[in-house]
Parts: C-alpha cells; structure tokens; sequence
C-alpha cells in the first residue's frame, strides 16, 4: 500500500535538496530559498505542476511506474533513493540491469550543462540511454533502438545505415575500435554476461566482427577525433572527448571541434536544427 504522507515528505525533501544549478537552471537574482519549485520540478518530470504538487501535499492519485520513472529522472535520485520512491508509492521496485540504464546522478547534472553541445550518456554495451538535442541531430535518436539493436556495436555490423554518417575509409579502424571496445566488456563480465549474448549474436551474424573478434584487438585512446559528414551542414572534424563512471558502467561522450576550423563552424549550425 502507498504511504502517502510519507511520499509527500520524501518528495519534498529531495526537492528541496536539488539547487537550480544541479539540473542546468538559472537561480536568478529573486530566489529567496534554497532548492527548486513545485513548477521546476514537474518540467523536469514532464507533468503538470497541478499533479506534483498534489503529490507533495498528499492529496493525490497513486502515481503509475511510469509517472515514478519520470520524477526519479528529474529528481535526479540515486538508484537507492528511485527504490525508496516506488516502495513508498507501493509499488514493485523497478528491476535494475547489470550496469544500469539509470543515469547517475552526476552524469545528469552535467549533461544538463550542455545543452548546445552533442553529448550523450552510454553504458557499457553502447546502449544510449540521454542524449542532448544537437546528439540527435547529428547522430539520430539512438534512444529508440530495441532489442540487440539498442547497442551501437551490433548496429555497426548489422544495420548499413548506422555507417552513412562516416567516410567509408573511416570503417575499419572504426570496425575495430568497436570490437575492442566489446571485447573489454567481455573480459571483465564473461560468459554469462550481456555483453556475451551480443558478442554470440555477432559471431553468427556478422563475418567482419567475427574475424575481428578472432584478434582480440586491445582498446586504444577513448579520445580519438571522429570524422562524419552531415546531410545538412556538411563535414565535421570531431575530438571525442569521454568521462567514465566507473560504479556504473557509463560514460558520458561530447563531440567538440577545434574553434575556428570549419567544423567549428559547422558543429554551431548543427546546435541550431531543429529536432525531428
């Protein structure tokens, strides 16, 4: 059963808890408390300001898991903390996955910072899990993947069009960046792994990974500039810069360019497309 006063009480104090800074918001000259409005908080969870705020006061409905997922994202809870969240709501605890498709909290707030930036937030099989608006401009939505198919790995050996967006003489370094990348997973999970599962799928559907993977090839710089060419902007000259968290398995990727090149140039058109 829920605990309604207790849930109003936690939301409130995680609300309260949260700076406008810790999720990318100004705190602006007029803000006489610390933490975030009722109004703020139901734009990060995407729901009406009416229903939060009957949430908190406790006086409303019994929200669904995915009403819960929703204010365990934009509160930025901790995996502990989005538990606590669906026991006091009464629900069933939401199943955690080996490495996690929830975002830490850390990862969340700096992605928020970068907002102009292409920058998305992966675990370790390649799965993208956020990206900012200019990453799904120049990548695509790589959240709407199911299946095998939200790796990016199984996607470059198995789908064509996930090579359109990088020269042909960029695939096989690029091929075997990805295997190593694979391959590291795999060593330190083993067989019983996800990351085994996608390493079987390979083998049997893809010639190319399989006489890759028979060399083992050791990861290099996570570093390495990135080359692609976009349909509206033109080419692009990409430092791949990559911040790990090693306790869950994910990293943060941001594409920058060198300022005054023409990728410079073209990575600002980029951050001005609209999303579709």
């Amino acid at each position: 059963m829920a605990d309604r006063a207790a849930l109003a009480a936690f939301l409130r104090a995680r609300r309260e808890a949260l700076q406008p800074e810790d999720v990318g918001l100004p705190r602006g000259r007029r803000r006489r408390t610390g933490g975030l409005r009722r109004e703020e908080v139901a734009a990060l969870c995407d729901m009406s300001v009416d229903y939060y705020g009957r949430l908190e006061q406790p006086r409303g409905p019994n929200p669904s898991e995915q009403m819960l997922a929703a204010i365990a994202r934009g509160l930025h809870l901790s995996p502990e903390e989005r538990d606590l969240l669906f026991q006091l709501a009464g629900q069933a605890l939401p199943r955690r996955a080996p490495g996690g498709d929830h975002i830490a909290p850390g990862m969340s707030r700096i992605l928020d910072r970068l907002g102009d930036t292409p920058a998305q937030v992966m675990n370790h099989l390649g799965e993208t899990l956020r990206q900012t608006d200019p990453a799904v401009a120049l990548l695509g939505d790589q959240t709407a993947h199911t299946g095998l198919a939200r790796s990016s790995h199984y996607r470059w050996f198995t789908d064509p069009g996930a090579r359109l967006a990088h020269p042909e003489q960029d695939h096989a370094e690029q091929s075997r960046l990805m295997v190593a990348d694979l391959h590291s997973v795999y060593s330190r999970d083993g067989r019983d792994s996800r990351a085994a599962e996608l390493v079987d799928a390979l083998n049997g559907e893809s010639p190319e990974f399989a006489a890759i993977w028979r060399e083992r090839p050791v990861l290099g710089p996570h570093c390495a500039t990135k080359r692609f060419h976009h349909p509206q902007v033109g080419p692009l000259e990409l430092h791949c810069q990559t911040l790990v968290d090693p306790d869950r398995s994910q990293r943060l990727v941001v594409y920058t360019a060198t300022p005054g090149t023409e990728s410079h140039t073209n990575l600002r058109l980029l951050s001005l497309l609209p999303v579709m």
